[in-house]
């Protein structure tokens, strides 16, 4: 195992391939969330677990979203604990999110949150997400809600934020942001990208004049997307972000 005081060689030498392909994904992951502009300087997480281990990686406090890398991510574990030497330290808050969350769902490789406006204008937003949108009807199915508690930094938060979650796919922090889990980068980005969306033409359409609702019958009889279904589809777009991400911003790889 890696530890704080093994430095000998470049992280890519120190960590096995199967590490430092999670370590290029979650790069690519953070610069594509800068890159839609979900990102909030550098005060949100996205965390991804180290598959066959108790560790997590998290982005270093103090680098903005469109520049971490793959050797720059911090590895820690469930108790906050750097287990690789890093110049950098770790956010608190996400912590204390993300840690509870890999720690309660086994599934949950990956935890992306965020604080974009669309997403908090409605997490503020007493009836929460509307079925207004394609989007929202996908959405409602996995969906929960976490009631806002301050910053969050209070350890005895975490319980709730793991009952609120629950199995669910999608968390709505109240009056504070967007959370989704997913077993690969690809699945948590593109649950986001639906979760964002969704609440982007929530505040659009509340602008305008009178809104049409998904009707009653439609939502009660749908179903909730399969494991297999989300990641295939994940995994089709997928590819095609990196392609983006190559144009637009290289590097993440390195």
């Amino acid at each position: 195992m890696d530890t704080v005081g093994n430095t000998g060689g470049s992280v890519r030498e120190r960590v096995g391939a199967t590490e430092w392909q999670v370590r290029k994904d979650l790069a690519a992951l953070y610069r594509l969330v800068a890159l839609f502009g979900w990102d909030d300087l550098i005060f949100t997480h996205i965390t991804a677990k180290v598959p066959g281990t108790e560790h997590f990686l998290i982005n270093p406090y103090g680098m903005m979203f469109d520049e971490i890398t793959a050797s720059s991510l911090v590895k820690i574990d469930l108790d906050g604990r750097k287990v690789m030497e890093s110049e950098y330290d770790i956010n608190p808050a996400g912590f204390t999110i993300h840690s509870c969350i890999h720690a309660a769902r086994k599934d949950a490789m990956c935890v992306l949150h965020t604080h974009s406006i669309n997403g908090v204008a409605v997490s503020a937003q007493k009836e929460g997400l509307l079925p207004l949108s394609q989007f929202a009807f996908i959405v409602l199915r996995s969906l929960g809600y976490h009631d806002y508690e301050g910053l969050a930094l209070n350890p005895e938060e975490q319980p709730r934020l793991v009952r609120d979650l629950g199995s669910n796919s999608y968390l709505i922090l109240r009056n504070h942001g967007l959370l989704t889990v997913g077993q690969s980068m690809a699945e948590a980005f593109q649950a986001m990208h639906r979760l964002e969306a969704a609440c982007m033409v929530q505040v659009r359409a509340q602008a305008g004049g009178e809104l049409t609702y998904i009707p009653p019958d439609i939502l009660k009889n749908a179903t909730v997307e399969s494991q297999a279904d989300r990641a295939h589809k994940a995994m089709l777009a997928w590819p095609g972000l990196l392609r983006r991400l190559d144009r637009r911003n290289p590097g993440y790889a390195e």
